[in-house]
C-alpha cells in the first residue's frame, strides 16, 4: 500500500479543517445528497418505461448494489480516514495514475450532477412561483441552449440565462464558505422538511391505493430487452441507480469527522437504509394510486395524487415545496463533496494548490469553493438538464467498481491491517459490488461510453501536462529535504 503521508506543503501553522461531524451528521448528509430528483422524477420514468409496478423491486436491486459498494467505502474509510473519498483510496492503494482517473471521474460526477440538479430545481421553483401568480420570464428561467431532438447538436432557445439555477448554486456556495457547522445545520433542516413531506405523502396516499394497479406486478416483456418483464426490472435498476448517487459523498467528510474510522461506514449504511425505505414506500404509493403507464412525466408524484381525486389535492403544494427543498439539499451536499475531493487533490499536487488552501477565519477551502460554485452556476445557467446529466452515472459507476476492487486488493496485500470497520462476507460482497457496477455500466447507451472516453482523454492530457510533473517535483523536493541536499 502506498504511503499516506501528509500532503506536501501542509504545516502545523496552516489552518486545517474543523473536526465537528458525528455519525448523525454524516447520515443526514447522505440522506440530503441522495434524496433529490430521483424520488420525485425517476420513479415514474422507471415504472412507465421499464418495470411497471415492480419498480419497487428495481429500487431494492439498485440498493443492494449500493450497499455492497457502501460497505467497501466504509472499510476503506476506517483504514484511510482522509477526505477525498474514492480518490484518496485509489491513490494510496493503487498509485497516482489510478487516483487521478478516479478523481477525474468524481469531478465529472459532482460538478455535472450539481448543475443538473440546479436546473431541475429551477423548473420546480418556477412552477411554484407560477402557482402563486409570480411567473418568471422565459428569458431568465431557461437555458439559452438545448439539444436538438434525435441528435447531439445544440440549438439556441431564445432564452438568455437560467437565473434561478445559477442563484441557488451561488447561495449554496456562500453557505459552504461560511463553515461546515452552518452547512450541516441547514442540511438538517432541509432533510427534515423533505423527509417529513415524503412520509406525509406515503401515509395519506396509502389509504387511496388500489390493488388493481399492481396487476400484473411484473408486466410481460414486449419483445426487447428492458421493455418490461424481468429484464425491464433490471434495466429499471440501472436507471434508478442515479437516485442513489450521493451516499459516497459521506466518505469525503473523513477529515471533518470526529471518529471517521467508526462513523463513516455507519453513516453510509444508515443513509442507504433510510433512502431505500423512503424510495420503496413512495414507489408503492405512486403505482398504487395511478396506472404506471401515466407516470412517464416530469412530475409523477403530482400525477399520482391527482389520480386519487380531490381528496389529496392539498398535498400537491406540499410536494412542490418538498421538491424545491430536497433538490437544494442535494446541491448543497454535492458541492461540499466536490470541494473536499479537490481539497485533497490539491494537497497531493494533482490540481492547483488554491483548491487546498483553508481560510483562517471560516476553516473551509473558501477559494476553491468559490471557484467550484461559480463554475457550477455557469453550467447550470447555460446548459439544459439532458446535456448535463448524460455522463453522471457512468463516471460514478466506474469509481464504484474501482473502490470495490481496492478492497479486494488491500485484503490480499495487507491481510493483517487493522480494520475498525470490515466488509462482511468478503470477497463475495466486494465482488458483487464490482461486477454489478460493471453490469450497470454495460447497460448504458454506447454514446455515453464515447463521451466518457473523451472526458478521460482530456483528463489524461491534464495529468501528463500538469499533475504528474507537479507530483514528481514534490517527490523530488521531499527526497532532497530528507537527504539533506542543499
Amino acid at each position: 500500500m502506498a504511503s499516506a503521508d501528509p500532503a506536501v506543503g501542509e504545516t502545523q501553522s496552516e489552518p486545517t479543517l474543523r473536526r465537528c461531524l458525528n455519525v448523525w451528521h454524516l447520515m443526514l448528509a447522505g440522506v440530503g445528497s441522495t434524496i433529490g430528483s430521483g424520488i420525485f422524477v425517476i420513479t415514474g420514468t422507471a415504472a412507465a418505461q421499464y418495470a411497471g409496478p415492480a419498480v419497487t423491486l428495481a429500487f431494492v436491486f439498485a440498493a443492494i448494489v449500493c450497499l455492497c459498494t457502501g460497505l467497501c467505502y466504509g472499510e476503506l474509510a476506517s483504514v484511510l480516514p482522509k477526505s477525498g473519498g474514492a480518490y484518496s483510496y485509489a491513490r494510496d492503494v493503487c498509485g497516482v495514475l489510478t487516483g487521478w482517473i478516479v478523481g477525474w471521474c468524481l469531478v465529472l460526477e459532482y460538478l455535472v450532477a450539481c448543475s443538473a440538479v440546479a436546473v431541475g430545481w429551477s423548473g420546480y421553483f418556477a412552477d411554484l412561483l407560477a402557482g402563486l401568480g409570480l411567473a418568471l420570464p422565459h428569458a431568465l428561467s431557461s437555458a439559452p441552449l438545448a439539444s436538438l431532438a434525435g441528435s447531439h447538436h445544440l440549438i439556441a432557445t431564445g432564452a438568455l440565462f437560467n437565473l434561478p439555477a445559477a442563484l441557488v448554486v451561488l447561495a449554496v456556495t456562500v453557505l459552504l464558505v461560511i463553515g461546515v457547522r452552518e452547512t450541516n445545520f441547514a442540511n438538517i433542516i432541509m432533510v427534515a422538511i423533505k423527509v417529513g413531506i415524503i412520509l406525509v405523502v406515503i401515509v395519506f396516499g396509502a389509504a387511496y391505493v388500489r390493488l388493481e394497479n399492481f396487476q400484473p406486478f411484473v408486466p410481460p416483456n414486449e419483445g426487447s430487452y428492458g421493455e418490461f418483464g424481468w429484464s425491464g426490472v433490471l434495466r429499471g435498476s440501472a436507471v434508478i441507480f442515479y437516485a442513489f448517487l450521493g451516499f459516497d459523498g459521506i466518505s469525503t467528510s473523513a477529515q471533518e469527522s470526529r471518529n471517521p474510522q467508526r462513523d463513516v461506514g455507519r453513516g453510509i449504511m444508515g443513509a442507504l437504509a433510510i433512502c431505500t425505505l423512503l424510495y420503496v414506500g413512495m414507489s408503492i404509493v405512486m403505482v398504487g394510486l395511478a396506472d404506471y403507464r401515466t407516470l412517464n412525466v416530469a412530475n409523477p408524484v403530482s400525477v399520482a395524487l391527482a389520480a386519487a381525486g380531490g381528496d389529496l389535492a392539498w398535498l400537491r403544494p406540499l410536494v412542490n415545496i418538498g421538491v424545491v427543498v430536497g433538490l437544494a439539499s442535494a446541491i448543497l451536499i454535492g458541492l461540499y463533496g466536490q470541494t473536499r475531493i479537490l481539497y485533497v487533490m490539491a494537497q497531493d499536487r494533482m490540481v492547483p494548490r488554491l483548491f487546498g488552501r483553508v481560510d483562517a477565519r471560516f476553516r473551509t477551502p473558501a477559494a476553491g469553493t468559490v471557484i467550484v460554485g461559480v463554475g457550477c452556476a455557469l453550467f447550470a445557467g447555460l446548459l439544459p438538464i439532458d446535456v448535463l446529466g448524460e455522463l453522471v452515472s457512468i463516471g460514478s459507476l466506474l469509481a464504484f467498481a474501482i473502490v470495490c476492487f481496492i478492497v479486494l486488493l488491500l485484503r490480499r496485500r495487507a491481510p493483517d491491517l487493522h480494520r475498525p470497520f470490515r466488509v462482511p462476507f468478503s470477497p463475495a460482497v466486494p465482488m458483487i459490488g464490482m461486477l454489478s457496477s460493471i453490469y450497470l455500466m454495460a447497460s448504458l447507451p454506447g454514446n455515453t461510453w464515447i463521451r466518457l472516453a473523451i472526458w478521460l482523454g482530456v483528463g489524461m492530457l491534464i495529468y501528463l501536462g500538469y499533475a504528474r510533473p507537479a507530483v514528481l517535483r514534490a517527490a523530488a523536493l521531499r527526497a532532497g529535504e530528507a537527504g539533506g541536499a542543499p
